[in-house]
């Protein structure tokens, strides 16, 4: 019953996994902005892989900080599910994990270009997750399942402790400790992506 339990969440998200093709990968710039863009992605279990632009101001935020935001769905007429993933982003530079991959790239997306980081011009990302948001519209917006991976075959359910960006504790006000502080930068256009065309 135990085990039933525990792979209930995981057959889940392999679900919404397999219904979507795209993600939007959220990065943090080293100026502090976020920069959130839409690429596409093949799973293997729950790691999630996408192919980058060497180049590319996305790459050079995760080599920079690796902790990304990941969100996934699709909206139909009666619910909204998807998935908000909070993980670590890695190069996969193992020849034999590619190779692997590219089978999952051509029984996914069939005709479509292999995944190749040999190239100069590419990076293959793995991401790794370490708490996983179900969202799913029926359950009650505000309510989505949370899950913690703590290896590859542990779930823990947590508590959503939080109301609309609100503590739950004494009425929905945050202590002293709590305080988020937002400090407003400028970067230069060249700053932004050096090199890169405007």
């Amino acid at each position: 019953m135990i085990q039933n339990a525990k792979q209930e969440p995981k057959a889940k998200i392999l679900e919404l996994l397999s219904e979507n093709r795209t993600m939007c990968v959220a990065t943090v710039r080293p100026d502090g902005w976020p920069q959130a863009t839409m690429v596409g992605y093949v799973h293997d279990d729950l790691t999630l892989y996408c192919a980058v632009a060497r180049l590319s101001q996305k790459l050079a935020n995760i080599e920079w900080e690796p902790r990304i935001s990941i969100a996934l769905g699709h909206e139909n007429p009666a619910r909204l599910r998807g998935l908000s993933v909070a993980a670590r982003a890695a190069e996969v530079i193992d020849p034999a994990e590619i190779d692997h991959l590219n089978a999952l790239l051509r029984d996914r997306y069939p005709g479509q270009t292999r995944f190749s980081p040999r190239e100069l011009s590419t990076a293959v990302i793995r991401a790794t997750p370490e708490i996983i948001s179900v969202i799913d519209l029926p359950k009650g917006p505000g309510e989505p399942d949370l899950i913690r991976l703590d290896d590859e075959t542990s779930f823990d359910r947590i508590k959503n402790n939080s109301v609309f960006g609100r503590s739950a504790r004494a009425g929905g006000e945050r202590d002293a400790a709590e305080t988020v502080v937002v400090r407003y930068t400028h970067a230069k256009v060249d700053e932004y992506r050096p090199g890169a065309p405007l």
